[in-house]
């Protein structure tokens, strides 16, 4: 959902040429599935389009490929940071709510409806929403943290 969302937001600012997002589960059990029909229907519902998402293994060659990663939770955060090949790299992964303005100490992971109904979905897509609002403002920052 967030990949979806990322990708509408930066296209919507003028961004989809200078940005380039991608998306991958440390898990690789759902590799090249779409994604499950309950996002891709929340996320249909607000008027994105969730077909041409599918799910990739993140690896130690996603560090060569990117600039930053955002990690959902603490489990993936600990998977992704594991995989860096420096610890310089490690650096650049953070949490994706570390930029959602109304996240509070503790309160960092993007919870998974997957046990859920859909409105478990409804409140992960209004989360990914802001937090994807809140780094599209912060492009300008992250472009000036990468290039030094």
């Amino acid at each position: 959902m967030a990949h979806v969302v990322l990708e509408q937001r930066l296209a919507d600012a003028g961004l989809a040429d200078d940005v380039v997002v991608t998306s991958s589960g440390t898990g690789g059990w759902h590799e090249g599935e779409a994604m499950d029909e309950r996002a891709a229907a929340a996320l249909r519902d607000a008027g994105y389009d969730p077909s041409r998402h599918r799910a990739r293994t993140f690896t130690r060659d996603t560090y060569a490929e990117t600039d930053l990663m955002l990690a959902m939770d603490a489990s993936n955060l600990a998977d992704m940071t594991d995989l860096a090949p420096t610890v310089a790299d490690a650096g650049r992964v953070r949490m994706f709510r570390s930029f959602d303005p109304e996240a509070t100490e503790g309160d960092e992971e993007v919870d998974d409806p997957w046990y859920g109904g859909p409105e478990g979905f409804q409140r992960v897509l209004a989360v990914v929403e802001r937090t994807s609002d809140a780094i599209v403002a912060a492009v300008p920052r992250l472009r000036a943290e990468a290039t030094g």
